[in-house]
């Protein structure tokens, strides 16, 4: 913790610079959480056509995922991430003037490409920066900062949709985003970070090692079943408060208290990530997740904001373990692609699942698919057993490799 404080001026910009970035990506994915009840019943969709939406706005962020790992490797990360936040935000306001279901389908899918170079880029950015000391605090740290983005994205809703509509929250956040990218960009000599990968000595890649690709086919495993379960989560969470007589407002509160847990879970279990192993805070958060999703149908009333607050540290508080464990599979000048490549896989989770629990709802009803889906993440509690014996190998690497 004491090398997480005291790093040089540089390495802090690298991760306030990653954080920011961070804010506004997931301000833009989650903002469609909120949004969803309002364009429901505005377009008057099915739930099915509700966890489509959500899947093609996040799915589409997974495809430019492994090619921006590639690219950042001889263009540096900093320009990357700031088009991509760009691009989002221009979509977001294409998708504030669509007049019908395909349209908002198709605007959502071309607008959510742009995010795909902010998880891989940042996380590889700042794993490097952190690389001798503090590495699992400083990426907890950057994946904390997306939740404050996502507690972001319940406030506007809130203050824009229930009074102007859905269309003009998209409106604000997309002009808004661009403002910002605007002024960051012209703080880049200031900023002075994001050098390109092949800078890295050459001293540095041999001894970094190789990729122990076993772990990392594991965890990316996990990171699949973790990001099937928030996606399908946040899709229908909302539906189920609205089932038992939420008003919209009411359920914008909720949310915020959700995205909070989230923030907490992601920057908790990033200091945890120090002292304890990946496998027992996977065991802690998604044991807890399970059990809240099914009480989520039952809870009483007084009841609501506490067990938000506690399903958002478990559904969040998992991705930074995992993401602070593929930098112990993955040597620093390969962790750009790699990156790419474990959120591309998790992306694939989050895409399928909102469908495939929005048949499930249309099909029986919205207390089963919550059921289902509380079941289905006990599944990653044995399944998480499987990465001890990487991590083991990871760690005996790491000590011959310093020794």
């Amino acid at each position: 913790m004491l090398n997480f404080v005291t790093k040089a001026p540089q390495s802090r910009r690298v991760l306030v610079f990653g954080s920011a970035m961070h804010v506004w990506n997931d301000l833009f994915i989650a903002l469609m959480v909120p949004l969803l009840p309002f364009i429901k019943e505005d377009l008057d969709l099915s739930f099915t056509e509700v966890g489509l939406l959500k899947s093609v706005f996040t799915g589409a962020t997974a495809i430019l995922q492994i090619p921006s790992g590639f690219l950042a490797e001889t263009t540096g990360e900093f320009w990357l991430l700031v088009f991509g936040n760009v691009w989002v935000g221009i979509g977001l306001v294409a998708m504030a003037l669509s007049s019908s279901f395909a349209i908002l389908l198709g605007l959502s899918f071309l607008g959510g490409l742009g995010g795909g170079a902010q998880h891989p880029l940042a996380s590889s950015m700042v794993s490097r920066a952190y690389e001798d000391g503090g590495r699992s605090t400083a990426v907890g740290t950057v994946n904390f900062a997306g939740d404050i983005g996502k507690m972001i994205a319940p406030l506007i809703a809130g203050a824009v949709a229930i009074s102007f509509g859905w269309r003009a929250a998209l409106w604000v956040t997309g002009v808004a985003s661009l403002a910002f990218m605007l002024v960051t960009a012209m703080a880049r000599r200031n900023i002075d970070i994001g050098r390109p990968v092949r800078e890295i000595s050459t001293a540095s890649q041999s001894g970094g090692g190789s990729v122990q690709m076993g772990g990392f086919v594991t965890l990316s495993g996990i990171g699949f079943l973790d990001s099937a379960t928030r996606g399908a989560a946040l899709a229908f969470l909302p539906f189920v408060m609205v089932a038992r007589d939420m008003t919209p407002a009411q359920v914008t509160g909720m949310l915020f208290f959700l995205f909070l847990g989230g923030a907490i879970g992601k920057y908790v279990v990033g200091l945890l990530g120090e002292r304890f192993g990946a496998v027992s805070l996977i065991w802690g958060t998604k044991g807890m997740t399970a059990l809240l999703l099914i009480s989520a149908l039952t809870v009483p009333p007084l009841g609501t904001i506490p067990l938000m607050l506690l399903l958002g540290v478990g559904l969040n508080g998992t991705s930074s373990a995992l993401y602070a464990a593929v930098a112990d599979f993955v040597p620093a000048h390969r962790r750009a692609r790699l990156f790419g490549v474990f959120y591309t896989t998790n992306e694939v989770g989050t895409v399928l699942a909102p469908i495939i629990y929005g048949v499930i709802a249309d099909a029986y009803s919205l207390s089963t698919t919550m059921v289902v889906m509380g079941l289905a993440t006990s599944a990653i509690l044995p399944a998480s057993l499987a990465l001890r014996p990487h991590l083991s190998e990871a760690k005996a690497s790491e000590r011959d490799r310093v020794g």
